[in-house]
C-alpha cells in the first residue's frame, strides 16, 4: 500500500478556494453606427477574433454595415479596440464599464 497517496488531501472545489464576489467582471459591448459605416469592411478583415460580418440590411448610403456573427456573442470580443482604431468613419467602438469608486483592484 502506497502511503503517499493516501496522504493526499482532496482538491477544495472552484468557489471555495477563491472569493469571485472580490473580482469584478467587466461586461463590454461592442457598438455599430449603420448610418456610418460606408463598408471598407476594415473591422472585419482585421477583427483578430473574427467576431464581425458583413449583414444582409442596407443604411441610408447604400452600405452593408458590420453586424456580429451568428452564434458569437460580445463575450468573444477580445476587447482590443483595433475596430474602433481603424474604423475611417468611426463608426464601431467598444464600451467598457467604468469601475465603480471604491472598488478593491484585482490583485
Amino acid at each position: 500500500m502506497n502511503t503517499s497517496l493516501d496522504r493526499r488531501r482532496k482538491k477544495p472545489e472552484w468557489p471555495a478556494f477563491i472569493d469571485l464576489s472580490k473580482y469584478k467582471i467587466k461586461a463590454h459591448h461592442v457598438h455599430i453606427i449603420k448610418e456610418r459605416c460606408k463598408e471598407c469592411e476594415w473591422c472585419i478583415i482585421y477583427c483578430p477574433e473574427e467576431i464581425l460580418e458583413k449583414s444582409d440590411k442596407i443604411n441610408v448610403k447604400g452600405y452593408h454595415p458590420p453586424q456580429l456573427i451568428e452564434g458569437k456573442t460580445f463575450d468573444d470580443c477580445a476587447e482590443c479596440h483595433f475596430c474602433e482604431l481603424i474604423c475611417p468613419e468611426f463608426a464601431i467602438y467598444v464600451e467598457v464599464p467604468e469601475e465603480e469608486e471604491g472598488s478593491e483592484n484585482n490583485e
